[in-house]
């Protein structure tokens, strides 16, 4: 199988879109690469419709709470999954759960639902905790079009994780504010992940994209030697 022969889909944690410079980054070594509209409500459902269009096995790369959908993808033509940044609840386990592991980082946000049960990022947190090395401008951008995860999405234990049946790579943030580096370290212990630890932020999709497209070049080359 050549690396041409396999699909990489990405998916967009909470308070973001699908727009990517990982995308733009893999487009242009000719890697097929698309993004899934996650809804931050009901998104295993919508993160399974998204592989209607393919044909091709799958590369699954999930960022931050993205981590928790993809381990819910069927497996069929799933051959690897991509941590980036991401949590990783096991089965019984909720989001929130490993979210709040251990004491969140000084400047990390307070969240709490609105009246609605969505969870809204404050805009001053894009600049401290969510991508703090990105420019103004990008920071801005992200505030802009971030879109809020409802309640239900952190709150319901998980399935049995995929992650326990296809091989898995974890990119750990060092430089993390949102998800701890040391919870991160610990998801993917346990998932027996190959692991990479870069000094990066929350974001490294925007802020350090070659991390990123380096760890899901290590799973394509897995895949496509298979």
């Amino acid at each position: 199988m050549a690396a041409k022969d396999v699909s990489v889909v990405l998916a967009h944690g909470a308070w973001a879109d699908g727009s990517s410079r990982v995308i733009t980054a893999l487009k242009a070594e000719g890697v097929k690469v698309s993004a899934a509209p996650l809804p931050l409500a009901d998104d295993a459902a919508a993160l399974n419709r998204s592989f209607d269009r393919m044909e091709e096995p799958i590369v699954l790369a999930g960022h931050a709470y993205a981590g928790a959908v993809i381990a819910l993808a069927r497996p069929e033509r799933v051959k690897a999954l991509v941590y980036i940044t991401a949590l990783a609840p096991d089965q019984g386990e909720k989001v929130f759960d490993v979210f709040y592991r251990l004491k969140p980082h000084p400047q990390a946000p307070k969240l709490a639902p609105d009246n609605n049960g969505l969870i809204w990022l404050p805009d001053e947190a894009f600049a401290t905790a969510f991508a703090q090395p990105a420019s103004a401008a990008d920071q801005a951008l992200l505030a802009a079009v971030q879109r809020p995860i409802s309640l239900n999405c952190i709150t319901v234990p998980a399935g049995r994780p995929l992650w326990k049946d296809v091989p898995s790579w974890f990119l750990v943030a060092e430089d993390d504010r949102m998800i701890v580096a040391e919870t991160q370290r610990y998801m993917a212990e346990r998932m027996k992940a190959k692991t990479k630890a870069h000094a990066v932020d929350h974001t490294p999709s925007v802020t350090a994209p070659k991390a990123v497209v380096d760890i899901i070049h290590d799973a394509i080359g897995a895949i496509s030697a298979s």
